[in-house]
């Protein structure tokens, strides 16, 4: 092409930049736009009148003792200290073997036969309803140990956390371009050193909201806990007791005549909401400054 065709070609593209788009395609456009921002704002219809009902409930019933007291005496402070001591066993069952596995699968695994298994039966377990996986639990743990308890209930947690850790993991350390690999390989660094040295750390951030997302999901769990932890209207005895939770705790009290206790299930509910997006911002800030960098 020589030059006069290159300008040619130069101005009619310059022409067609700035020449308006049809009517019918505008009218598209426009019409795109305003379905998408009405489907969008009926789509939230639900989740916000789901939290006015919470809120306008819930507010006035909070006070201070009720952190303090257990469920007998009309508190929920048994219920929180619960649901952090089954979500911190669940995930520290499920985090190092998590972690464990997404690297193998993502740096190690790549063509590994086990390794596809693996990833399958990851996959399978994310879609498996979590009463499924309280039941599971109940007959590997309740009917070994013959009670319910924390660990019992944390142990289903882990079950929950297990496939999400593994699959973002994998998929966080898949997002580290090959040659940050190949320019430690050139440095003489082992694929240990690589993985551990240069991929792991430069995925930290994707990995730890994954992690967060887990969290956020175990703790608003109640069907694995009404198996395993059960429930406990005091203070627990220990792991290996019942012992209380935030979703169980509104999952009874519920229809609950009086109105005392009806009234401390929506003041609940504020607080195990609170939890779940207090986890899932940490979440969001975490993503952010991977951005950021």
């Amino acid at each position: 092409m020589n030059d006069y065709q290159q300008s040619e070609v130069d101005k009619f593209l310059a022409a067609e930049l700035y020449n308006p788009l049809p009517t019918r395609r505008l009218f598209f456009t426009y019409l795109m736009n305003v379905m998408s921002f009405a489907l969008s704002g009926l789509a939230l219809i639900p989740l916000i009148s789901i939290l006015w009902e919470i809120i306008t409930r819930g507010i006035g019933g909070i006070k201070t003792e009720l952190f303090v007291k257990s469920v007998i005496d009309n508190g929920f402070g048994n219920a929180i200290l619960g649901t952090i001591t089954v979500v911190l066993i669940g995930s520290l069952l499920s985090i190092p073997i998590g972690l464990l596995t997404g690297i193998f699968l993502a740096e190690f695994g790549q063509t590994n036969i086990t390794a596809k298994f693996v990833r399958f039966i990851t996959s399978i377990l994310t879609g498996v309803p979590s009463i499924v996986v309280g039941i599971f639990a109940y007959g590997v743990i309740v009917l070994l140990t013959k009670k319910f308890s924390a660990i019992a209930g944390g142990f289903a947690l882990a079950t929950i956390m297990l496939p999400i850790i593994v699959l973002t993991t994998e998929e966080a350390l898949k997002l580290i371009p090959i040659d940050q690999r190949l320019a430690s390989a050139a440095l003489g660094g082992t694929r240990f050193q690589t993985t551990f040295r240069i991929v792991i750390t430069a995925a930290i951030p994707a990995i730890t909201t994954g992690i967060l997302l887990a969290v956020a999901r175990a703790a608003g769990e109640t069907a694995p806990l009404i198996f395993t932890a059960l429930f406990s209207l005091d203070w627990s005895a220990g792991l290996l007791s019942p012992t209380a939770s935030l979703p169980v705790l509104i999952f009874n009290l519920y229809n609950d005549p009086d109105p005392e206790r009806n009234q401390l299930v929506w003041t609940t509910s504020i607080i195990l909401l609170s939890l779940v997006v207090c986890v899932s911002l940490i979440s969001r800030l975490v993503t952010s400054k991977q951005k950021m960098k």
